[in-house]
């Protein structure tokens, strides 16, 4: 009894480091996530980190002569896509390390995920711009 109660604990003991290294694995694979998007006609690039928020934004010339109005909605779509980008390799990450199951769905439930829509031309956009959730 006393070997088998060893044998459990050396076991459950293997079984907290595996999970350990592999939490260790997938926040070092978190912390390398980022996304980019660049607008329809190449007038707004952002980058995004891996928590979504914006990390870098880069106007070209093109940008100056959009209205303010639709400069703002330009820069918002851009960067929702570079989101829904991170949110597709963070549901990577997480997959492999939770497997499926109700943390997996707690997360995918949080995350924004890309889809493969198109792209809408500028005109199209602001004439019926996309409400993402």
């Amino acid at each position: 009894m006393v070997n088998s109660a060893q044998q459990w604990l050396a076991d459950y003991d293997a079984t907290l480091a595996r999970a350990a290294a592999d939490a260790q694995a997938a926040s070092a694979s978190l912390k390398q996530v980022n996304g980019t998007a660049t607008s329809p006609r190449g007038e707004i690039s952002v980058q995004v980190g891996p928590s979504g928020a914006l990390v870098d934004i880069r106007l070209t010339p093109a940008a100056r002569a959009l209205e303010a109005e639709k400069l703002a909605q330009l820069i918002l779509t851009t960067t929702q896509q570079a989101q829904r980008m991170v949110g597709t390799h963070v549901m990577e990450i997480m997959t492999d390390y939770l497997g499926e199951g109700p943390a997996l769905e707690f997360v995918r439930e949080n995350m924004p995920v890309d889809t493969d829509e198109p792209p809408q031309d500028d005109d199209d956009f602001f004439a019926n711009p996309r409400v993402i959730v």
